[in-house]
């Protein structure tokens, strides 16, 4: 909802929802001054729950882009690792039966280097960039995805519930059906619960 969508309704509310300036009675004006209170603050909350939603929705959008590439990584150092340790095998098989000492030891020394670079490729706690931590944190971000991308459904579902609110609160004042603006404040707090829900523990609740 726009804000000037909305301070036409708070504007609408506080002149008597659309009868006539003199035939407003002093209780009338007094509830529909109270109605655009009520409006007011619930188009404070829609703004604060579509920064949420927004910010919900860049988290998800980044956690997914960051996951990609971490899992294009692993499998990246899956196919070095798994290159390394097949050059050892093979030069463990093809190993020649006779060779003088010198060029034996650089040979083992070869196959070890080889080994250890598999290692490294496997788990690199130094750097966190070995296979095994690269899984860790690509589940990390994806995650970190799912979490974010619920955080943002539910701010959305908030978001409809105060633009009805809103609505509602002003066709109570275009009215003088007061029922209307109970049933707005009714879905400011619903929306405001999904908000913090949205904020506190995104994957409590699924839609």
């Amino acid at each position: 909802m726009e804000i000037h969508e909305t301070h036409e309704m708070v504007h609408h509310a506080a002149h008597g929802g659309g009868h006539g300036g003199g035939h407003d009675e002093p209780g009338l004006n007094h509830r529909n001054k109270r109605i655009a209170i009520l409006i007011s603050a619930i188009a404070c909350l829609l703004a604060i729950i579509e920064i949420g939603g927004k910010s919900a929705q860049n988290t998800a959008l980044t956690s997914y882009i960051e996951a990609s590439n971490l899992w294009a990584f692993y499998q990246a150092k899956t196919i070095r690792m798994t290159l390394t340790k097949t050059s050892a095998e093979m030069m463990e098989t093809i190993k020649p039966l006779e060779l003088p000492p010198e060029q034996a030891t650089m040979w083992l020394k070869q196959i070890d280097t080889l080994r250890a670079t598999a290692k490294r490729y496997d788990s690199e706690p130094e750097t966190s960039e070995g296979r095994k931590e690269l899984m860790a944190r690509a589940k990390q971000s994806e995650l970190k995805h799912t979490q974010a991308l619920h955080a943002y459904h539910l701010y959305e579902y908030a978001a409809a519930a105060m633009q009805i609110g809103i609505v509602l609160a002003s066709a109570s004042a275009a009215t003088s059906v007061l029922v209307l603006s109970y049933l707005a404040g009714g879905l400011a707090l619903l929306g405001s619960a999904i908000a913090g829900v949205a904020w506190l523990a995104p994957a409590a609740l699924h839609f």
